[in-house]
């Protein structure tokens, strides 16, 4: 089977996606866009045709960008099927997110790994049932000598300070910017707000803005 490239505004650094768990992700978050895209998604499922992929070599591969595949409920026996299958092909860098990182903590990973959360915000908002961000920075800060990211998307309206620590902790590589691209009414920041966040992210990381976060620039 072939590699499906990737598309659209997710990660443009990202050359292929690969999603052999797929469905209905525990998480809820009511901004999801796969919630938007596909109104009717199934049960959480393994397929198992995927494994016949062929991964190729010398791509960057977002595995799992349909659904968390290190959601709580998601069986350890599946995430291993697809690690396994991902070291089989060395020669690729993988992408993994989760807002569970800490379940990474318990998986064997091939070596070309990136690892990365969301943080919307340090402020709670009562829209998903994920782990907290708090939790979610700290899983992040124990993965000493591991390439991390972060993703602040959508981005919600936050408290500077609080934000820029939680990232600081995670101690990413880089760190992508994007807006609520669905229209969900959001709580949104300044677009002010928004450009002193990224010079300020900018004095520790790299900041990799999205298209859709251009959207902010008429806000006040």
């Amino acid at each position: 089977m072939p590699l499906r490239r990737s598309k659209g505004n997710m990660y443009p650094w990202c050359s292929h996606t690969w999603n052999p768990i797929f469905g209905r992700c525990s998480h809820q978050c009511a901004y999801c866009y796969m919630l938007n895209e596909r109104r009717a998604l199934p049960e959480l499922h393994f397929r198992e045709k995927e494994m016949k992929t062929t991964l190729g070599s010398g791509r960057t591969i977002f595995v799992g960008s349909a659904t968390d595949m290190f959601a709580h409920d998601v069986p350890g026996d599946w995430i291993a099927k697809v690690l396994y299958r991902c070291k089989l092909s060395p020669g690729n860098t993988y992408f993994f997110q989760s807002k569970n990182p800490g379940r990474f903590h318990i998986c064997d990973f091939p070596p070309q790994t990136i690892f990365g959360t969301t943080i919307e915000s340090n402020r709670p908002y009562a829209d998903s049932k994920a782990p907290s961000v708090h939790e979610r920075a700290s899983a992040m800060a124990h993965m000493k000598g591991k390439r991390r990211s972060v993703t602040i998307e959508p981005i919600m309206d936050f408290d500077m300070f609080d934000l820029v620590r939680l990232v600081l902790d995670c101690d990413p590589e880089f760190v992508s910017i994007g807006a609520d691209s669905k229209g969900h009414n959001l709580d949104e920041p300044s677009w002010a707000k928004v450009q002193d966040l990224i010079k300020r992210l900018k004095m520790f990381t790299e900041v990799r803005v999205k298209h859709n976060l251009g959207r902010l620039k008429g806000k006040t």
